[in-house]
C-alpha cells in the first residue's frame, strides 16, 4: 500500500493554465497506468482549450462553480459533479464563481505534457 499526503506535493501550472497538485502518479508513487491530481482554476479564468490524443480524464468537482465544455457540449458544473472527458475530445473548464474552482482530475494513462495539445 502507498499513502501520499497532499502536503507532500508542490503545485505546478500545466500547459492548459490550471494549477495542479499531483496527488498520486508515476513521479511520486509506483502508479504506472493512471494519475490523480487536484486542479485549481482561479475566479474569472479558464483552462486553454486543449485535447489529449491518448488520455481519458475524469473530473470531480470539490468546490466552486464552473462551465465545462467537451467538444460541442457545454454544461454548468459544481460540487459533486463528475465529468467524463473521452480521449481526443477538445475541452476547457471556466470558473464562473467568485472563489477558486477546485476539482480532482483522474487520467488514464497518466497525465503527460506530451499528450496535451493546445487548440
Amino acid at each position: 500500500m502507498e499513502v501520499i499526503n497532499r502536503s507532500e506535493s508542490e503545485p505546478f501550472a500545466t500547459k492548459d493554465g490550471s494549477i495542479i497538485r499531483s496527488l498520486m502518479d508515476r513521479t511520486n508513487s509506483s502508479a504506472v497506468r493512471q494519475s490523480l491530481a487536484e486542479a485549481t482554476v482561479p475566479p474569472g479564468t479558464a483552462t486553454a482549450p486543449h485535447h489529449h490524443p491518448s488520455t481519458e480524464e475524469c473530473y470531480y468537482v470539490l468546490s466552486g462553480t464552473g462551465r465545462m465544455s467537451v467538444d460541442m457540449e457545454t454544461r454548468d458544473v459544481g460540487p459533486g459533479d463528475a465529468i467524463l472527458i473521452p480521449p481526443d475530445s477538445r475541452h476547457t473548464i471556466a470558473n464562473t464563481g467568485t472563489g477558486p474552482l477546485v476539482f480532482l482530475c483522474s487520467c488514464a494513462p497518466p497525465y503527460s505534457h506530451d499528450d496535451t495539445i493546445l487548440d
